[in-house]
């Protein structure tokens, strides 16, 4: 019988603050905070966000698998222009400013997915290694 993709998380996510966190006050933080996620329904979206983009990603046609780092390097490119002294003639600094909000979110959890995707298995492994 398999666990529900909140569940597993809750479950591999508490392991690896007891492995993570030694002072037990923080650990019991972090599983609080973890635990107020869960409740809120933020966790079931962060599960449900990152499968859409693990199918994307996995997905056989090009555009499917490659449209969000397109965006984010036009986003990118954006920025980087108006650095250089090219504005874009109608983009206003509020509209510079929320793509740079984008592009800092879009890269921080673009960074902190491929971390969990990667450390994930490696530490599922060493937890099932240790009992």
């Amino acid at each position: 019988m398999s666990m529900d993709p909140v569940t597993a998380a809750l479950d591999v996510g508490g392991k690896l603050i007891d492995r993570l966190w030694p002072d037990p006050a923080q650990r019991d933080q972090a599983k609080l905070a973890m635990l107020e996620l869960a409740q809120k329904g933020e966790l079931a979206e962060f599960v449900g966000r990152s499968e859409i983009v693990k199918t994307e990603a996995a997905s056989s046609h090009w555009l499917a698998a490659n449209w969000r780092p397109i965006t984010m390097l036009t986003f990118c490119s954006l920025i980087v222009a108006r650095w250089f002294g090219w504005a874009a003639p109608n983009l206003s600094e509020a509209e510079y400013l929320k793509l740079w909000s984008i592009v800092e979110f879009g890269l921080g959890g673009y960074v902190v997915g491929r971390s969990v995707e990667k450390i994930v298995p490696a530490a599922a492994a060493a937890l099932k290694g240790s009992k």
